[in-house]
């Protein structure tokens, strides 16, 4: 990085089917960081997040919620465009997939794919997940029909397509993943070779279901095409640069991405699809794409149902932005999954931020006044305290490199606050006090010189994840944090003679929790919504053959006509209480849309209704003969 003229640095552009989380604000922060920390040193700096708003689970949303697509998407984006304003996150630009600019340059992009020959036309059938917007591989599926992303039961559909040569490029991706390495943390890139070299697929990448998406280019002239979501939204890293536009000087100036920044669920869209997309069009591949891990809270899971769901801006109205910041940065390992607490939060505001930093400059500005009317000389310390500063010195050294760019942000942190040892060590070591006493004055001042010089050392390289608060202590020691005094600390250079200033303390100590306890009514866990119950298809059906299973003794399989072309077999756990006999030729009432499960070896293709209690159990029957087939209603 020391080279690096211009960083290109993003988001993921978020998914608008819900308001922003805590999984969404630390990914922003950490993003926010990188771009204060590059800007900080002088380089030429582009940061751009935004939101993700085309797509099937989009429409079906607002449809919901009686909007149009359009009409939702503009709702749901400015709630994430607000709350990063709020939050004063430095980001360059805000990209919307709606954007018209953003829409010409992935029809510019599927153009320059499909005259190159790497797009084709042709059918899908196969299993698609709403939620992921992704299609899943039959061998992918869990339990035959579960996406194995999010665990949700994916949908088969058949439709025509436009199809990306993904194949094409298994080799050229394979060998960019292993020689290049451009995956943080390297233990994630082991899954993605691992899905690479199980060989890609052509990827279908348009679809005709919907019609909420990006149309194809009017030279291709099928317009009940849309683009496949997944295809419009990683062109945003390009297009908020200008690609597709009269002007692409951004492009030329900012390409390729120095660092995406994504959660480990997109990660494989990122380390695979988009490069294939860039290698189609010509284009250079990223440098870096980091994936973050998922966020807890005291150990579960968060979900709307356990009401435990975090909203970003009630901790930071709580406890303070930056406090936020810091604790989101410094809890967990970049990678791993974290879990939020309250009480880790104060934990980290009371002793790392209270105990270790405010308390330290709060010291100085107490012997600085005792002793010399708050007047603090850089002048001996060299002379007297060379090795602590020299420890010092050697920690910041390598610290951007050895962690800041690898975004181990908590290993960052946790160097910097070796530097606040140094000097809470130092004064508990000489004891200013005594030196005062003994008339060794000039020793006394450097040593609060000393301890000026690591908290501006903290100050500067802490600034990108606690500006204000970092700001504030510069004030303080009387200089400015910018590029010049980034340079001048990593040269060695002392603060100047300066009068402390007076201030009230950083981190007021927190007795007790500050976010208000919302009270979660629970329902039953066996509550349904009206729509979950219509799904549930129920039949009139007749018994037309029934027989014992043998070996079992709860089991009969029956042939039963629901109207369809041909019989369905069941197979009902009811031999303690009917004779096959007795049921030849009655009718009952069926679940007729169950999946079809194997039951000692043989298919069931339905179930019976009935009830049971201590007398016994009957079958749900109509109180008068209907038709086979008649829908239960």
């Amino acid at each position: 990085m020391s080279d690096c003229k211009t960083y290109y640095l993003t988001t993921p552009i978020y998914y608008v089917n819900d308001v922003p989380h805590i999984g969404h604000a630390y990914t922003t922060i950490i993003a926010d960081t990188i771009a204060r920390y590059s800007r900080l040193k002088g380089i030429d700096t582009f940061f751009l997040t935004g939101t993700d708003e085309h797509g099937q689970k989009i429409e079906e949303a607002a449809r919901k919620r009686g909007k149009t697509p359009k009409e939702y998407a503009d709702e749901i984006s400015a709630k994430f465009k607000e709350l990063w304003d709020e939050f004063e996150i430095s980001y360059d630009k805000f990209i919307r997939t709606t954007d018209l600019e953003h829409i010409k340059g992935v029809q510019k992009a599927f153009l320059e794919m499909y005259k190159k020959g790497d797009i084709y036309k042709d059918y899908y059938e196969g299993h698609y997940c709403v939620s992921c917007e992704s299609f899943v591989a039959p061998s992918q599926l869990v339990n035959d029909e579960l996406c194995p992303d999010c665990g949700k039961p994916t949908r088969i559909i058949k439709e025509e397509s436009y199809f990306f040569k993904l194949s094409k490029y298994q080799d050229a991706i394979l060998k960019w993943l292993k020689e290049k390495k451009p995956i943080l943390p390297e233990s994630r890139a082991n899954e993605v070779i691992r899905f690479v070299e199980e060989g890609l697929k052509d990827l279908s990448i348009t679809r005709t279901s919907f019609e909420w998406g990006v149309k194809l280019p009017k030279e291709i002239n099928d317009p009940k095409h849309v683009v496949y979501v997944w295809l419009d939204a990683l062109f945003n890293y390009l297009t908020a640069l200008g690609y597709g536009s009269e002007d692409e000087s951004l492009v030329k100036k900012y390409w390729p991405a120095k660092l995406h920044i994504v959660g480990k669920d997109i990660l494989k869209f990122h380390a695979v699809y988009w490069p294939a997309f860039l290698m189609s069009i010509g284009y250079e591949l990223p440098k870096k794409i980091a994936a973050h891990g998922w966020w807890t809270r005291d150990g579960e899971k968060m979900s709307k149902s356990k009401g435990n769901v975090i909203n970003p801006k009630e901790v930071a109205d709580a406890y303070g932005i930056e406090n936020f910041r810091y604790f989101m940065l410094r809890e967990v390992p970049f990678g791993a999954d974290g879990d939020f607490s309250e009480k880790a939060l104060i934990d980290r505001i009371n002793n790392d931020l209270g105990n270790d930093l405010g308390n330290l400059l709060n010291r100085i500005i107490g012997m600085a006044y005792k002793y010399f009317d708050g007047k603090v000389s850089s002048r001996d310390i060299e002379k007297y305290y060379a090795n602590e500063l020299s420890e010092a010195r050697e920690i910041i050294k390598d610290i951007e490199e050895k962690y800041l760019w690898k975004m181990q942000t908590h290993k960052y942190l946790e160097e910097l606050w070796k530097i606040l040892s140094i000097g809470n060590k130092a004064i508990d070591t000489y004891k200013p006090w005594e030196l005062m006493k003994n008339g060794e004055e000039d020793k006394a001042m450097a040593l609060i010189g000393l301890i000026a010089n690591l908290l501006a050392m903290v100050a500067v390289y802490l600034h990108a994840v606690m500006p204000k608060t970092t700001s504030t202590i510069a004030d303080t020691l009387g200089f400015e944090i910018n590029t010049e005094r980034f340079n001048a600390i990593n040269e060695g250079i002392l603060l100047n003679d300066f009068v402390i200033k007076k201030i009230p303390p950083l981190f007021p100590k927190i007795e007790k929790p500050l976010m208000k306890k919302e009270e979660v009514k629970k329902e039953p866990e066996n509550i349904i919504t009206i729509d979950e119950f219509f799904k549930v298809e129920l039949k009139v059906g007749e018994v037309i053959e029934a027989e014992e299973v043998k070996k079992s003794k709860k089991l009969l399989k029956l042939q039963v006509d629901l109207g369809e072309e041909r019989l369905r077999q069941i197979i009902a756990g009811i031999k303690e209480y009917y004779k096959p006999e007795e049921l030849v030729g009655t009718q009952v009432c069926v679940v007729s849309n169950l999946k079809p499960a194997k039951l000692m070896g043989m298919m069931s293709e339905g179930m019976l209704l009935a009830a049971k209690d201590d007398s016994g159990l009957s079958l749900i029957r109509p109180e008068k003969k209907k038709k086979t087939g008649t829908p239960i209603k």
